[in-house]
């Protein structure tokens, strides 16, 4: 079974995977490539699946985390993947990802000091 610290470093691997492939890249060459608009979709699903595994002692301890958005937007992209808004995935992995990067890696650092 997979622990908040687990989680916590596979958030930040998508997150930093999500900055790596869109780095460089307009919102227009973003919505024109079909395979990259699916692929930063499955790993903001990922991070939303590791969010709503978190113990509600981390999540509470860090509310400002907007936890619940997150999981939010997995429900989305997961159960109504027929109507995705990709220029809301290309602001999520531009303006709210780096912000997420930021507080996960200030959790981990504080819990996880190690």
């Amino acid at each position: 079974m997979r622990r908040d610290r687990q989680r916590l470093h596979d958030i930040l691997e998508a997150l930093d995977w999500i900055a790596h492939v869109i780095a460089g890249r307009t919102e227009s060459d973003f919505l024109a490539d079909e395979t990259l608009c699916y692929a930063v979709a499955q790993k903001l699903t990922i991070i939303g699946e590791a969010v709503a595994r978190l113990s509600p002692e981390i999540t509470a301890r860090y509310n400002s985390v907007p936890w619940p958005d997150i999981v939010g937007l997995r429900n989305i992209l997961v159960h109504e993947y027929f109507g995705i808004y990709w220029p809301l995935v290309w602001q999520t992995a531009v303006d709210h990802a780096p912000a997420l990067r930021q507080q996960v890696a200030e959790i981990l650092s504080v819990e996880f000091p190690d």
